[in-house]
């Protein structure tokens, strides 16, 4: 069986969600402190064979008059390289609000203030996961 990854790639963390065996429902899957670039390609690529990953949603930051800027466009790079090192096909879906998001989620499930900070990160990439599955749908 495969599954889809979501990345929310952030300079200090990264947060990675999976979906079950039958690509349905996403789940956070880990919050992984970003090395570098290369470590953290490697990381993926590690989780990718070990999951036998089939499809990446990886964030991308748009600005909010929808323009693409200059992080929207490390992202695109990194996206890119991590495709190549993976065979594995790299999707961008707009994260903006995403972290507002998980943030509201986590705060309504009664999460504590200092444990949010450890989750928010991959609740957004369980998000901009869940929405590339939901676009595939056509929903």
């Amino acid at each position: 069986m495969q599954r889809k990854m979501g990345i929310d790639y952030g300079d200090r963390r990264i947060g990675i969600a999976m979906t079950d065996a039958l690509c349905i429902i996403s789940s956070p899957y880990e919050v992984y402190q970003n090395k570098g670039v290369e470590d953290a390609i490697q990381h993926i690529a590690m989780l990718v064979k070990e999951y036998n990953v089939c499809e990446i949603a990886m964030g991308l930051p748009i600005n909010m008059d929808g323009t693409e800027g200059e992080r929207a466009l490390l992202h695109r790079e990194i996206g890119q390289k991590i495709s190549q090192q993976t065979g594995v096909e790299v999707f961008y879906i707009d994260e903006r609000l995403t972290s507002a998001e998980a943030e509201e989620i986590l705060i309504s499930s009664g999460v504590r203030r200092e444990k949010r900070k450890e989750l928010i990160d991959k609740i957004s990439a369980q998000i901009i996961l869940q929405t590339h599955i939901e676009n595939k749908r056509g929903k």
